[in-house]
């Protein structure tokens, strides 16, 4: 993996942690924890939406979505163990 490629990926998963935050709320995890669970917000996405028939598409804008709704998906299902 190129340096770049690993840049791109914080980023993405910065992004998408931060704006899973946001969406749900009250589960902000500081920096380092949104990048984390961006990251694995975005492998879950990229695992379970085209299963289910969902493909957004190439590039960055499509990857943040990807990851964003992964990340939501996984901040949901924390939510609902910490109950």
């Amino acid at each position: 993996m190129s340096l770049e490629a690993l840049i791109i990926w914080l980023i993405v998963g910065a992004l998408a942690g931060w704006i899973a935050g946001l969406i749900v709320k009250g589960y902000g995890f500081g920096l380092i924890g949104n990048i984390v669970i961006g990251i694995i917000g975005a492998v879950i996405a990229g695992w379970l939406l085209p299963r289910i028939g969902i493909v957004i598409g190439s590039g960055f804008v499509a990857a943040l979505i990807n990851a964003v709704i992964g990340a939501v998906i996984l901040l949901v299902i924390i939510g609902l163990i910490r109950r």
